[in-house]
């Protein structure tokens, strides 16, 4: 098995300030993409083969909250640049850059606009 998680689906309640809080501590784009019936994602950037995933908006299916799956997005080359950006992108950090070991690099658990428990990891 190449990757442990293939695919990760984030549960939102505005999609726009979702997407926003996302594009902003990450730097990067996402896709819109509406799938009928109510059901609206924000697509993540990734390469072929590539683990990947979406925000997710659909009030009769996805809820957030910070007691469900911890899911590790990639912080590479730096938490603390990301960190930097998630309180005055509305969001909030539970657990500040901590190494793990020197092997397996530096995590970091925020919370997002969404109330999302949603840890970083990165080698540094």
């Amino acid at each position: 098995m190449p990757n442990a998680i293939n695919w990760f689906e984030i549960p939102v309640t505005d999609m726009n300030r979702a997407k926003k809080f996302y594009e902003t501590v990450f730097d990067i784009a996402m896709t819109d993409l509406d799938l009928g019936n109510g059901l609206l994602m924000a697509l993540f950037q990734n390469e072929a083969d590539a683990v990947s995933g979406a925000l997710c908006l659909h009030p009769a299916f996805y809820f957030p909250g910070n007691q469900g799956p911890l899911i590790y997005l990639n912080a590479n080359p730096s938490i603390q640049e990301k960190l930097d950006r998630v309180i005055a992108s509305g969001g909030k950090i539970l657990k500040t850059m901590t190494m793990i070991t020197e092997e397996y690099g530096s995590m970091s658990v925020i919370e997002d606009t969404e109330g999302n428990r949603i840890a970083m990891h990165s080698n540094e």
